[in-house]
């Protein structure tokens, strides 16, 4: 199969890489000729593991090319997909769809024949029908039709997720455009990945839905921590005991900062619009947005009453800043709030990232940067873990407790034994873990 991908951000890159992986013929297009420039010299815009081995491989093979040009990208194509950003709309949350318009107009005007628009961003119940609409007011090719088919993956496990997914949603009533799809996947369910055909505007509520009950699961462990600590008991336990229930699961069961990235906060505020659009209340997303939202701002508590009570020409060190390990992604990053509420309350900030610096320097102009997690320790006085990089699991902590003017580590993603860590001479505060 012939596939264009319009986009080349997380979405679309990992996408048309997996799909000229399974043997399809894959033009990515973007507007931006440095990326697409940079693409093609082997570096990638985005950080994720196996990405630029997986592009390089088909491009070599001449499976997979990208271009700036529209007309040329879509040229023989039997499959659109449509992946650029929907960010939340400032001021209300909507999801902002100028860019996937805008890339519907553009398209129909530059088809010579029918294909099927297939829309991978992430976008509101409804967005695939003001697609077709927008297709009929420009004139594009009888038989051109609209799905939906949302993206499940992880970042830094992003390549796995495509290849071997828990599922494919396909949202479409046309039965051409589901044996279009049908065979573009057909290399998936040959190993047995369920696909699901269902309409369009349930096909663009199942991935909302999906983040939201992923995020409301983050937001309750949260909670319990907070519980855990209040009693005595352990939430990593709870954790445990819980999610060997079949029916409960024991992922995103993680005690932690609160959820960031580009998915889960963006995703959970358009989920509310769109209901409140509808008329349909939606008490428990809403209460685990502002679960989350305190949950932030509250980090930086727990490093205050670690010092002492008093952050004021306090040395805190920051190890891990992207909102999870694996990626470069600092959108909405939980450690965005902590060390606003670090740097507010008068202390200095030092901070190490194995590959989120170049995104996070512009985000953070108040603090330093080190070179490595040792360097970070130098004359601190706490320590936080906030994002729960392989490489800090090893760190040596006896001489990390040398370096540091104080004795405060406060682990805030439970990488640490407390045990190990008292023995190293540090004190040692997790999350919902007793003392």
């Amino acid at each position: 199969m012939r596939i264009a991908m319009i986009g080349t951000g997380y979405v679309g890159l990992v996408s048309g890489a997996c799909f000229a992986d399974f043997g399809h013929h894959v033009t990515c297009i973007d507007k931006d000729p440095a990326k697409i420039a940079m693409i093609r010299g082997g570096k990638m815009p985005i950080w994720e593991p196996g990405l630029d081995a997986l592009v390089k491989a088909n491009v070599d093979h001449g499976r997979l090319t990208f271009t700036t040009d529209l007309a040329e990208g879509i040229d023989g194509a039997d499959a659109v997909f449509i992946a650029v950003g929907t960010p939340s709309r400032r001021g209300d949350g909507h999801a902002d769809l100028t860019f996937v318009f805008e890339a519907v107009r553009e398209l129909a005007r530059a088809l010579t024949g029918p294909v099927v628009v297939v829309t991978k961003s992430t976008v509101p119940v409804g967005t695939g029908d003001e697609i077709a609409r927008i297709l009929a007011v420009e004139k594009a090719p009888v038989g051109t039709s609209v799905a939906s088919n949302p993206e499940f993956l992880r970042e830094g496990a992003a390549i796995r997720d495509f290849k071997i997914p828990d599922r494919i949603v396909v949202g479409t009533d046309d039965e051409s455009a589901r044996e279009t799809l049908r065979e573009i996947y057909r290399p998936l369910f040959l190993n047995q990945s369920p696909i699901v055909f269902t309409s369009r505007r349930t096909a663009e509520l199942t991935k909302y839905a999906a983040n939201a009950f992923l995020a409301m699961k983050i937001s309750f462990i949260n909670e319990m921590a907070d519980l855990c600590e209040a009693v005595g008991a352990d939430v990593q336990e709870v954790a445990r005991g819980i999610g060997l229930d079949n029916r409960i699961g024991a992922k995103f069961l993680h005690a932690g900062p609160g959820y960031g990235g580009s998915c889960f906060p963006k995703d959970t505020l358009a989920l509310l619009r769109t209901a409140e659009e509808a008329g349909v209340e939606q008490r428990i997303i809403s209460t685990v947005v502002k679960v989350n939202d305190d949950r932030k701002a509250a980090m930086a508590d727990r490093v205050r009453e670690a010092v002492g009570g008093d952050l004021a020409g306090k040395k805190i060190g920051v190890l891990g800043l992207t909102f999870k390990p694996n990626t470069d992604d600092m959108r909405d990053a939980p450690s965005l709030a902590l060390i606003a509420g670090l740097l507010d309350g008068g202390a200095t900030v030092v901070a190490f990232d194995p590959v989120g610096r170049e995104h996070a320097e512009p985000l953070l102009p108040g603090i330093a940067f080190a070179e490595d997690a040792y360097a970070v320790a130098d004359g601190a006085d706490a320590l936080v873990v906030v994002t729960e990089w392989d490489e800090f699991r090893g760190i040596d902590l006896a001489d990390i407790a040398k370096r540091m003017r104080g004795d405060a580590l406060i682990d805030l993603r439970n990488i640490f034994d407390g045990a190990e860590v008292v023995r190293a001479g540090l004190s040692y505060r997790g999350i919902g873990r007793p003392a």
